[in-house]
């Protein structure tokens, strides 16, 4: 094939990780692009809208999903974005569909419906690509598996022939080990808010707590509005003093500093990674008005080496690294600034095992050393290992409180946010 174009045409389908959708559009245009319904009028053609806003409908409902198909894209979270981009795929109706962690940010109901979907296609006859680091997915529904490791095939298995364990082993080269939180004693009060505009949160130092909710529960969003990143004005408590969050630069001055969800929404791309890490410290190497670049590159080699992010490689493009790459280069820039409080939006969605399990190391060790941490994620097993408490969400509102003491596990979690 010579372009994207040639497989489309070939009834090849990709969804990317890095999902391709047009914000500014509607949920039906990007459905439609590249395949938009026309109607004729002797030599002239327009686009057939109420048939493009009927199809939208139509493979959106495939997904139980009944969004306004006039909605801007832009105006949706990213989980409903993935689903979107699903959509898109299963209107063009291909012969081969390829999938890059399509299940990163969906809920277990989004899950089993994609499933379903997938069986009926290929009880169809369309072959179906699933690259994915949830093993567990891959057990359950993969004919076949490849294990790639460093760039070669490290292992070929057929159905029933291998377990989660067996993929972790081939994947990283050593048996997996599960962390778990270890016991920390509380610091002082560290940041006080109110992120649903109603419940009062508190964090203390040395305490990692959890956000849990379904798709559309609002969880996600908490996360955007303690750094800034939403609409709505936030007043927070950080280290017994007050400050007024209209947008990310204010929450960055009063330390916090978050991970957002969508990568390329915490990195500059077409950057590199020394410049990526430094952007939020460039105050910690000015001299002077100069910048002190012999600083800067001890600093971003420390880190580097700190965070293990590969290759060694400062100059190279920040879009040229892995996704677990790239979210360790987001972690640095952070760690670089010693923020005092750091948010996490599905931190380790769609990145493999390995860098999943350093990127849980990181977050204790920083957590270990006295600063706080808020994370949410749409994997509740994760956040029942590593969390010291967990804030459970219903529309947009903090409904109730597990704590660690009182235990906590994955059918708890779900049974609290109504799942």
């Amino acid at each position: 094939f010579a372009s994207p174009r040639d497989a489309i045409a070939a009834g090849i389908v990709t969804i990317p990780q890095e999902l391709r959708l047009v914000p500014t559009l509607s949920i039906a245009e990007n459905i439609a692009l590249g395949d938009l319904p026309v109607r004729r009028f002797g030599p002239l053609a327009t686009i057939d809208r109420g048939r493009m806003r009927e199809q939208a409908r139509n493979v959106l409902a495939e997904l139980d999903l009944a969004p306004d198909a006039r909605a801007p894209v832009a105006s949706l979270s990213f989980a409903e974005r993935q689903l979107v981009a699903i959509a898109k795929a299963l209107h063009r109706r291909c012969r081969i569909f390829i999938l890059d962690e399509p299940t990163a940010a969906l809920e277990k109901r989004e899950i089993a419906r994609l499933f379903s979907v997938l069986a009926r296609m290929k009880g169809q006859g369309t072959a179906i690509i699933y690259i994915s680091h949830r093993l567990d997915e891959v057990v359950a529904i993969a004919d076949r598996c490849t294990v790639l490791r460093d760039g070669r095939v490290a292992a070929v298995a057929a159905r029933g022939a291998f377990s989660v364990n067996d993929l972790v082993e081939a994947m990283t080269g050593r048996a997996t080990r599960e962390m778990l939180a270890s016991p920390r004693p509380p610091g002082e009060l560290l940041i006080e808010a109110r992120p649903d505009g109603v419940t009062h949160v508190r964090m203390r130092k040395r305490e990692l707590v959890g956000l849990a909710g379904l798709l559309g529960s609002g969880a996600d969003r908490m996360i955007h509005t303690l750094f800034g990143a939403t609409s709505e004005l936030m007043v927070v408590e950080v280290r017994s003093n007050k400050h007024r969050l209209a947008s990310p630069r204010d929450a960055i001055a009063a330390g916090i500093g978050m991970v957002p969800g969508e990568r390329s929404l915490g990195l500059i791309m077409n950057q590199s990674v020394r410049d990526n890490i430094l952007l939020p410290n460039l105050g910690a190497i000015s001299r002077m008005g100069y910048l002190d670049r012999a600083a800067g590159d001890r600093i971003v080699a420390e880190l580097m080496e700190l965070v293990d992010i590969r290759p060694r490689q400062p100059d190279l493009k920040a879009s040229a690294l892995s996704g677990g790459n790239q979210q360790k280069v987001i972690l640095a820039k952070w760690l670089a600034r010693r923020v005092a409080v750091l948010l996490l939006d599905d931190p380790t969605q769609g990145i493999d095992v390995a860098a999943k399990a350093q990127i849980h190391a990181l977050l204790a060790d920083l957590v270990a050393r006295g600063a706080g941490a808020m994370i949410y994620s749409s994997d509740l097993a994760e956040l029942a290992r590593l969390c010291d408490r967990v804030l459970a969400v219903r529309q947009g509102r903090i409904t109730a409180t597990l704590d660690r003491s009182a235990g906590i596990d994955e059918p708890k979690l779900r049974s609290a946010i109504g799942g």
